[in-house]
């Protein structure tokens, strides 16, 4: 595909990272000079430099002859101009960022096609959605279904308790005698690690597995956890996030939010009448006591400083609050603040990026999915007549090393894939791959 970005800014540039991966010819517009340097040293992209919404600007990036145009940059009115320009000028689709959820929320009224805007994301809604997501299960650092639970993603801390650490994953064999589950990935650190047999748990590893419905509960074992039911939340921030992410869990949670600025405060009460607000500092334990973070099962950090809310959720960890969730805007705190102890950190940037990648990829796909802070995907195909994974059991298929098959759906029920499985029409295979490696594993399906 032809593909130009306008805006070379963490979602722009992690995009593009995704797509270059591919083999697609991407143009990245920016007016920053230094950010196309960076993107130019680091990637193979073609770059222009100029204003996306001047039309010699995108005539320059060959919009007329793009397939796909995404306006991500950090001016709603810049998206939303340049969508409409490129359009005319030829490019085949649009997608334009936004801040203004009514462009989401009320299709209804106003259909952005007619105008030349094929399809609008906006990163606070989906953050929104990924809390509401993870909060499902708190004792789960992640947590993904697959076709209703028939196959479920879980991801854990390996701590002390975990009858998992120290050991390798052959030597972990009997401790799963039925084949409930499968190890996916390791993120220690900063390094992902596709494992093996010989690779070994320690202590502070995010370990992720693929379960079948019975094998969550064998790994909340091992892990040493327990599963237990949410019902008070604190939400630190009444920004944008915080907003829709109380909205949409109070339908379901008792939601305390605390914010700052007293007049907000004022609109956030009428805004949100299910959501008990408190104008306070979140930086302050002792206004947190006396709110009873103590009595809390999930804290969510969502201001608009990452250091905020990193502290607040260790102090919340402190309080022995089970769950905790950190807004982390730094890319460079992303693997820092799980490695401190943050149960999980969501950065909106990333998971906007992730989900115009599988927008431009729906259709050659079933599924797709990220796991926070772990450079891998995990992608749900289905086998088609004639596919090269047909051919022999899943031990001699020479599936790459950077992939590996967590589990396979045939028809409503959920398996985990081991060396001797043999793969049929119609199953939903699930992978976990390297962003690099998915050409190659998607060469398996085809």
């Amino acid at each position: 595909m032809r593909i130009v970005i306008a805006g070379a800014g963490d979602v722009g540039f992690h995009l593009a990272k995704l797509l270059a991966y591919e083999a697609h010819d991407i143009n990245i517009i920016d007016t920053d000079d230094d950010r196309l340097q960076y993107i130019s040293n680091h990637l193979d992209v073609h770059t222009t430099k100029g204003n996306s919404t001047s039309y010699k600007v995108l005539e320059d990036a060959q919009v007329a002859k793009a397939d796909l145009l995404i306006a991500v940059t950090e001016s709603e009115t810049t998206n939303i101009t340049t969508s409409i320009i490129g359009k005319n000028l030829g490019a085949r689709k649009t997608i334009a960022r936004v801040t203004n959820t009514e462009y989401i929320q009320r299709k209804d009224i106003l259909d952005l096609k007619t105008i030349g805007i094929d399809e609008v994301i906006s990163p606070e809604s989906l953050a929104a959605k990924e809390i509401k997501r993870l909060l499902k299960e708190n004792a789960l650092t992640d947590n993904f279904d697959f076709e209703k639970g028939c196959l479920s993603l879980v991801g854990i801390l390996i701590d002390e308790e975990s009858e998992l650490k120290d050991k390798t994953l052959v030597e972990t064999a009997y401790l799963n005698p039925d084949y409930s589950f499968i190890t996916v990935a390791i993120l220690r650190g900063e390094e992902t690690i596709i494992p093996h047999g010989d690779n070994k748990f320690q202590v502070n590893d995010h370990a992720y597995f693929i379960c079948q419905p019975d094998g969550v509960d064998r790994v909340l074992d091992l892990a040493g956890k327990q599963r237990e039911s949410i019902k008070n939340v604190m939400i630190l921030g009444g920004s944008k996030i915080g907003i829709q992410a109380a909205r949409q869990l109070s339908k379901k949670y008792n939601i305390k939010l605390i914010e700052q600025d007293r007049d907000k405060c004022f609109d956030l009460a009428d805004e949100l009448p299910n959501t008990m607000i408190i104008n306070g500092d979140g930086r302050d334990v002792e206004l947190l006591k006396e709110e009873g973070i103590d009595d809390m099962d999930a804290f969510i950090a969502v201001t608009g400083n990452s250091e905020t809310n990193m502290i607040s959720s260790l102090v919340a960890k402190n309080h022995n609050v089970p769950k905790t969730i950190s807004l982390v805007e730094n890319m460079d705190y992303i693997h820092l603040s799980q490695n401190i102890g943050v149960d999980t950190m969501i950065n909106k940037k990333l998971i906007a990026a992730s989900f115009i990648f599988r927008y431009i990829r729906k259709g050659q796909v079933v599924n797709m999915t990220t796991i926070h802070g772990v450079d891998a995907e995990i992608v749900e195909f289905e086998v088609k007549e004639g596919s090269k994974i047909l051919e022999a059991e899943l031990r001699n298929l020479n599936f790459p090393q950077s992939a590996l098959i967590g589990g396979v759906i045939r028809g409503d029920r959920g398996i985990t894939a081991r060396g001797n499985f043999t793969f049929e029409p119609k199953d939903r295979v699930v992978v976990l791959s390297k962003p690099e490696c998915i050409r190659k594993v998607e060469g398996f399906f085809k």
